[in-house]
């Protein structure tokens, strides 16, 4: 018999139909409970219409469901929305709908709060308060989806885990979440339109090789040298470059999975032509498709500025003449707080919910 109020998004389909025997319901319910729970995403047991009155009040007396709320919107001018997500303890976090002519990119959390406190990220100055569980980061990629949906009239295109956290130092419930949006009993989105962008945990970049993940992996590098990086980037203490340099090829030998480099440009620090040489260095040593270089959007806790147009171009040019594949992600949601790097859950919403 399973415990009384589980999370009944905790349990699996052979769970559920094992429940719905004990008392006395026909095997098929399970399927339809799955059903709702997972491709309808059903927000509570009164929705589940095909389900008896009384069988939907045994299911709320027996389980919880325990969905993402949406709790406030903002709208940039260029079309990016930003959405505040209330959990079940009343723990807030963010995430962000990136509409352009091609694609259509919900960008998730996998964390309230970030332990790694890089120093140039607003969430970094948050104290980290637990892991999402997978069916939490599963209802941030619906709920986005239905905003897509109703905003554009189209399905989401891709996932990037790039919001709140470090993925990685939440490896099962990020992995759990993409097979649950992966799966032809969940959303069914392609694994090979979800990245998850890690700071750099060497020894769970090398755990997704062992577990031949589909997914693209996007490395924050930031810095190409050691001591830069260990300066913006206290995780390089424990993983430095060569280990994830390391880390990346045993990736790609195990899953021949698109690697991606983010860069991000501050000015007077990492942005020099010495700089992009060393950056050089590194893509030469990874089987990296691209490199993004990303403009700096200011925080309120740091004194980084972004360098000057003269010299990102500059800086791109001279990746182009030694022929690396690298583009300029220009930022998106700035005025709204929700480009890299801003996510912090801050009050000034334009929507309430």
């Amino acid at each position: 018999m399973v415990k009384a109020a589980k999370n009944i998004r905790h349990l699996s389909l052979r769970e559920l139909e094992e429940y719905f025997a004990s008392i006395g319901e026909k095997s098929f319910r399970a399927k339809q409970v799955y059903e709702w729970i997972w491709q309808k995403a059903a927000l509570s047991f009164a929705d589940m219409t095909n389900l008896s009155k009384a069988l939907r009040q045994q299911l709320g007396a027996n389980f919880t469901l325990p969905a993402l709320a949406m709790d406030a919107i903002q709208f940039s001018g260029d079309g990016t929305i930003k959405s505040r997500f209330k959990t079940w303890d009343n723990h807030l976090v963010e995430g962000v709908l990136i509409p352009t002519e091609s694609r259509y990119t919900a960008c998730v959390s996998s964390q309230i709060g970030c332990s790694l406190s890089c120093k140039f990220c607003a969430t970094g100055y948050m104290e980290r308060q637990r892991n999402l569980d997978f069916d939490e980061i599963y209802d941030e990629v619906v709920l986005i989806n239905q905003q897509c949906e109703k905003t554009h009239g189209k399905k989401l295109t891709n996932i990037v885990f790039m919001g709140m956290g470090e993925p990685l130092l939440n490896y099962k419930n990020v992995l759990k979440a993409i097979d649950r949006i992966s799966s032809p009993d969940g959303l069914a989105m392609s694994p090979r339109r979800v990245t998850v962008s890690t700071a750099g945990v060497a020894r769970m970049i090398r755990q997704l090789g062992d577990d031949k993940v589909k997914f693209k992996l996007a490395l924050s590098l930031h810095a190409a040298d050691d001591r830069k990086r260990c300066e913006i980037m206290p995780i390089n203490d424990t993983n430095n470059i060569k280990s994830l340099i390391d880390a990346l090829n045993y990736f790609y030998k195990h899953t021949k999975n698109e690697i991606t480099f983010e860069y991000i440009l501050f000015n007077n620090f990492n942005d020099s032509l010495k700089d992009a040489d060393e950056l050089i260095k590194i893509y030469r040593q990874v089987p990296a498709d691209l490199i993004n270089i990303i403009e700096y959007n200011p925080i309120d806790f740091a004194e980084f500025s972004k360098p000057t147009e003269e010299k990102i171009q500059s800086f791109m040019a001279y990746l182009e003449k030694n022929r690396v594949n690298a583009r300029l992600r220009r930022s998106r949601g700035r005025d709204i707080d929700a480009a890299c790097g801003q996510l912090a859950n801050k009050n000034t919403v334009s929507s309430k919910v």
